[in-house]
C-alpha cells in the first residue's frame, strides 16, 4: 500500500486539473530509480495507468507503482510540504535506512535489491 496525505492529495488534484487530465485515467505515479548519492532516487510523475501497475486509490486519487518500484515504496506515505528551502512533494518511506542530506536519494536496507533497479 502507498498513501497519500490530505495536503498532497490536495496538490495532485490541482496539478492534474491545471493538465486538463482525466483522473479516471490519470494519477501520481511513484517509482524509484537508480541514483544520487545514496543508492535510489523518487520519481514522482502524473502519468496514466499502464498493464504492470499496482494502482492504489486514496482521496478519490489514484497512485500508481510499477512493479518493480513497490518493494522500495511500499507503505510508504506522499506528502506535499511548503518550507523556507521551497515546495515539493516529499515521500515518508518505512524502508529507508540512510538518506542523503538533502533528502533527494535514498538506501534501503536489502543491499541485494541494489540490483534489481
Amino acid at each position: 500500500m502507498v498513501a497519500i496525505t490530505d495536503k498532497g492529495a490536495e496538490k495532485v488534484r490541482e496539478f492534474l486539473a491545471a493538465q486538463e487530465a482525466d483522473t479516471s485515467l490519470a494519477g501520481l505515479r511513484v517509482g524509484v530509480r537508480g541514483g544520487g548519492c545514496s543508492g535510489f532516487q523518487y520519481q514522482l510523475a502524473f502519468d496514466e495507468r499502464r498493464e504492470d501497475d499496482s494502482v492504489f486509490e486514496t482521496h478519490g486519487l489514484i497512485l500508481l507503482v510499477d512493479n518493480e518500484s513497490l518493494p522500495f515504496v511500499r507503505g510508504s506515505v506522499i506528502d506535499y510540504q511548503e518550507t523556507l528551502q521551497g515546495a515539493g512533494f516529499k515521500v515518508e518511506n518505512p524502508n529507508v535506512v540512510a538518506a542523503c542530506g538533502c533528502g533527494s536519494s535514498f538506501r534501503v536496507a536489502d543491499e541485494e535489491q541494489v540490483s534489481a533497479v
